[in-house]
């Protein structure tokens, strides 16, 4: 069976800014060095349908599917980082021993997890989560996780993006996504984290 330390279900914005703040933080915490990091997506990321004019870390109009294959690349550079393209359909267990099944077949071992697959729909079976309303979206219809002032739906559970009830904008998304991971990465240290980088001094 697969083993990954994280698991990032839904690779848009949110879970990609996950993975690579996750994926940042070694060299900074030592706790981090051998901690391995999977993104399971579907493909389906709304981003594929935006084109970003409003986006200040990017090229002014940039297509959706454009900005997207950067991100995609440029999460995979890291070293512990993998990628996988799959739908995730039932999480069994609990913090620190999740397994995850995926629609081809797939078991992944996790210690931990961040959910970020949108507000349209949750169809993942098997964790004991509170699906409800989304509070800031603009359209009726769509749904959030219910989660605390950390982000976590469940014990070991952390939620991003629109899934965890962020307007429906990528700067927000992103955002949302790096929050969680730090998140969660205070929850593992015990104190406040934030993994910055900084220049060196000619």
């Amino acid at each position: 069976m697969e083993r990954y330390d994280f698991v990032i279900v839904g690779g848009g914005p949110a879970g990609l800014a996950a993975a690579a703040t996750l994926a940042s933080a070694k060299g900074h915490l030592p706790i981090m060095e051998d901690k391995r990091i999977l993104v399971i997506d579907n493909g389906n990321s709304d981003l594929k349908r935006a084109q970003l004019r409003n986006f200040p870390a990017a090229e002014i109009g940039i297509e959706g599917p454009t900005l997207l294959e950067e991100m995609k690349n440029r999460v995979s550079s890291f070293e512990n980082v993998d990628l996988i393209e799959d739908t995730v359909v039932r999480i069994e267990g609990s913090d620190g021993d999740f397994t995850v099944k995926t629609e081809s077949g797939r078991e992944i071992k996790a210690s931990k997890l961040i959910l970020a697959t949108g507000f349209h729909k949750f169809t993942i079976e098997g964790l004991n989560v509170e699906v409800i309303p989304h509070q800031k979206a603009p359209r009726p219809g769509k749904i959030q996780l219910k989660v605390d002032e950390k982000l976590r739906a469940a014990p070991g559970v952390y939620v991003a993006g629109l899934l965890a009830g962020a307007q429906t904008m990528v700067a927000i998304a992103m955002g949302s996504g790096t929050e969680a991971a730090l998140n969660l990465l205070s929850d593992l240290v015990g104190k406040t984290v934030i993994i910055h980088d900084v220049l060196k001094k000619a």
